[in-house]
């Protein structure tokens, strides 16, 4: 039965990895498909979001004593992520119908974030790889604090996004007349 088990937790981490890109395809899916706009999930969102940006923010300060300029790239990185978020609901298609907005992100800029989580993923495994080959000695390059940045712009597309998502909501219940029930 050690055995077993033991053999188990070997196997997983090549597990996940091999189904990486399966859960990459269905995050994608799932982005892209049309949806009612909700008051109340976008609200959670923000907020939820907003917390993790507070969170991530503080985190790259406390960790720029130790990897030099990390907090600088997250503040690109959620400017960046602010301005694509900008530029998706541009993007979006928006659909008003019985008094509901519906809305479909734009499937290029989705894949884009998707594709900027997938790179650093894939680079952060061929820089642990070279460093495992080169005896644990550490690679130059961006690193540490590139990665930050890329996860910054993931979370200030996403809070941008559903603030933006949140405002026109608003904005259509202002405007639009519903029916009576």
């Amino acid at each position: 039965m050690p055995l077993v088990a033991l053999a188990l937790v070997l196997i997983l981490p090549f597990v996940l990895l091999a189904l990486m890109p399966v859960s990459l395809v269905l995050r994608y899916r799932a982005s892209t498909a049309r949806r009612q706009a909700r008051g109340w999930m976008a609200a959670v969102n923000v907020v939820g979001f907003g917390i993790s940006a507070a969170l991530f923010t503080t985190a790259a300060a406390m960790t720029s004593f130790w990897v030099p300029r990390a907090f600088t790239y997250t503040l690109a990185g959620l400017a960046g992520g602010g301005v694509l978020g900008l530029v998706g609901l541009w993007l979006s298609r928006w659909e008003a119908t019985d008094g509901r907005l519906h809305y479909t992100p734009s499937r290029w800029l989705v894949l884009a974030i998707i594709l900027v989580v997938a790179s650093r993923m894939a680079y952060g495994l061929w820089r642990a790889w070279h460093a495992w080959h080169a005896g644990g000695a550490t690679l130059a390059g961006i690193g540490a604090a590139g990665s930050l940045a890329a996860g910054a712009v993931v979370l200030g597309y996403f809070l941008t996004y559903h603030a933006g998502v949140w405002r026109r909501l608003r904005r259509h219940r202002r405007t639009s007349v519903l029916p009576a029930r």
